[in-house]
């Protein structure tokens, strides 16, 4: 009596890069992460390459894994991918302690976070610039 189910096989086809334990926030990441999805991966890196933020050297990092996956297994054309999805998520938080006045502690958080890029290969390619 059981039922097979038929699993959704998606045409689109997709890289999947994850960069574990990057040692900054989700709040600080987010911003960076929203600013480079439906991009040109050489666009969103060159981006990421004069932001003032310390952390995009590793967003760059997990970008530029991706683009290897791509090419060496899926045999995608890099000119051609794009940026489909970037999110990151928690993970572990140390928890230090700083003395302060009068025999108090103050807390020091420490977030680490988890940035996963997925590239997408572009169907068609649009130019941008002049009408004719």
């Amino acid at each position: 009596m059981s039922k097979k189910k038929k699993k959704n096989i998606n045409k689109d086809n997709f890289v999947k890069s994850i960069n574990n334990n990057i040692r900054s926030s989700v709040r600080k990441l987010n911003p960076i992460l929203k600013g480079i999805v439906g991009k040109k991966v050489d666009v969103a890196i060159r981006d990421l390459e004069f932001s003032e933020k310390r952390i995009t050297k590793d967003i760059r990092k997990t970008i530029s894994s991706a683009v290897a996956n791509a090419e060496n297994n899926f045999q995608y054309d890099i000119d051609k991918l794009i940026v489909k999805e970037a999110y990151c998520g928690k993970k572990i938080i140390m928890k230090r302690f700083r003395p302060r006045a009068k025999g108090r502690a103050a807390p020091i958080i420490k977030p680490y976070s988890s940035v996963t890029i997925i590239l997408s290969e572009a169907k068609k390619m649009e130019s941008h610039g002049s009408k004719s």
